[in-house]
This record gives structure tokens, sequence and C-alpha cells, in this order.
């Protein structure tokens, strides 16, 4: 089997480049295309298969964060209950400070709330765009382009000095998670990088580095599994049954090198700045323009 190829050799290749960069503020899909284009794997089933592997790495998260994610969800559905009856019963002058006091009251409930808010502008314009982003932008040239754009954006906001407002997940505000959204926006463009977008628009939005990372994780979860599951179904008569099976290869090599990239990528942001994946990037952008020239 040549490895251009779709089937097993190339799901496992490409499983071990979605789980080691879906996290990591460096662009996923730009590395897949990238390995697609040096292997000679393009084309819709390639652009498929980068964009259904991803479901491994979603699951890793899941896994990681399993017990927290138990907590925030029942705490949200704890809160529910007495969130309906605040409503009816608020003794305080402004809506403004009957949403502040609601959040203060209800932190498990607005996180929950606020991944919907993160989630919704990214949704929104890649439904509208995604179709056009793929036939245009899916190439190195675009990855190029973007990943050095991405470093310096990544230099530029480690050097500001910031104030951390959100020092756990249950203190980010809706407002926050808004701004986070946005950014995630820029990600839509091949190698912006969702993990760097969410990340960098955390660390704007006030959030503590580690706090930003976590919950870029988490915003994960809609947004690749909505994307995944969509490109899947439509993709659904392009692979043959062999072709799934690859795609499931695929999916659990990315799952096990994803959970390794995020325990070792939460420990790392604890004591250390994004600077290395800036000039990671930079590199990676110019060595591209002058490969692909």
């Amino acid at each position: 089997m040549l490895v251009n190829e779709w089937g097993p050799i190339l799901a496992v290749i490409l499983g071990i480049v979605e789980g080691l960069t879906e996290f990591l503020p460096v662009s996923s899909t730009g590395h897949l295309i990238l390995v697609g284009y040096a292997l000679g794997f393009t084309g819709d089933v390639a652009a498929n298969a980068e964009i259904s592997i991803q479901l491994g790495a979603i699951l890793a998260v899941i896994v990681f964060e399993r017990e927290k994610i138990g907590r925030l969800v029942s705490g949200a559905w704890q809160e529910q209950a007495r969130f309906r009856s605040s409503l009816h019963n608020t003794q305080h002058p402004t809506w403004a400070a009957c949403l502040h006091a609601s959040i203060q009251a209800h932190p498990n409930l607005w996180f929950m709330l606020g991944l919907g808010i993160a989630f919704l502008p990214a949704a929104l314009v890649g439904l509208a765009a995604h179709g056009w982003i793929k036939s245009h932008l899916f190439t190195p040239h675009t990855v190029a382009a973007t990943s050095i754009l991405g470093g310096i954006v990544i230099l530029i906001v480690e050097a500001t000095a910031k104030t951390s407002r959100a020092m756990s997940l249950d203190q980010v505000s809706p407002k926050q998670a808004f701004w986070i959204g946005l950014a995630q926006c820029a990600s839509l463009i091949p190698g912006m990088s969702r993990s760097g977008s969410t990340i960098i628009g955390g660390l704007l939005a006030g959030l503590d580095r580690k706090v930003a990372t976590e919950y870029s994780f988490f915003l994960a979860l809609p947004t690749i599994i909505a994307a995944t599951v969509y490109e899947t179904w439509k993709a659904r008569g392009t692979f043959t049954d062999q072709d799934f099976l690859a795609l499931g290869l695929g999916m659990i090599i990315s799952f096990l090198v994803a959970w390794a990239v995020i325990a070792a990528f939460l420990t790392y942001v604890q004591r250390h700045t994004l600077r290395v994946f800036a000039y990671y990037r930079i590199i990676l952008g110019v060595a591209v323009l002058l490969i692909f020239r």
C-alpha cells in the first residue's frame, strides 16, 4: 500500500499528527494539510479524513477531564432550578445587578451557558463560509502565512502586561466567553489554530494562562464534535467500510497521543509562556514558504 493512499498506514500518521497538535497553539488542521501535501494525500477524501480524525483527540479531552466535566454538569443541573426561581423573585434594582448576582450564585450553570455563547460565533461563521474556506484556503501557502501571523500575535500578547481576573473555570464570565468565541473565529482559517486563537483570546479577556488553556479544551468539545459529525455525515458516501475502519484506527491513535499532550501541556503552561510555540510557528511558516515556492 502506498503512503499517499488512504488506509491504516496513513491513518496512523495523521492520528499521530492530530494528537500532537490539536491542543497546542500550532494548528492541527494546518499540520494535517502540510503532511497531506508532503505525502501526496490531497483532495476531498484527504480533507474529510483530516477533519473526521479529530474526534479521537476530542474524546481524549472528555476522558481526561471527566471528573471536572461531571462536576460542572451536575452543578449546572442542580443550579438551574434555583436560577429559574430567582428570575421571578429578584430583589436587585437593575438587570445588570441581577445578572451579576446570578453569575455569582450559579457559577456552574453560567459556565455551561458561557460555552454556548463562545461556541456560537465560529459555528455561525463556519456554516456560512466553510465551503469557500475548504475550497480556497486549504493550501500550504495559507498555512504558512497564518502560522507566521499567529506566531507574531502570540509574541505581542505575551509581551503585554495582563491582569488575570478569572483564576478558575467557574469564574469565566459570559462576556469573557463571548470574546473568546469571537477569537475562535480566526481559527476557521487553516493555520491559525483553534487552540491558539482561544487561548490568546482568553488571555486578552483576563483569564489566567492555565484557565485559558483549560477553557480552550472545554470549548473544543462542542466546536469540534459539531464540525466532525457534520463533515463525516456529509462525506459518508466518500468512504467505504474499509475507509471507516482506517478512520477508527486514526481516531484511536489521536486519542492516545492527545491524552499525553493534554497532560503535558497543562503542566507546561503553569510555568512557561507560549513564546516557544510562537517561534516554532514563525520558523515553520518561513520553511513552508521556501519549500512551496
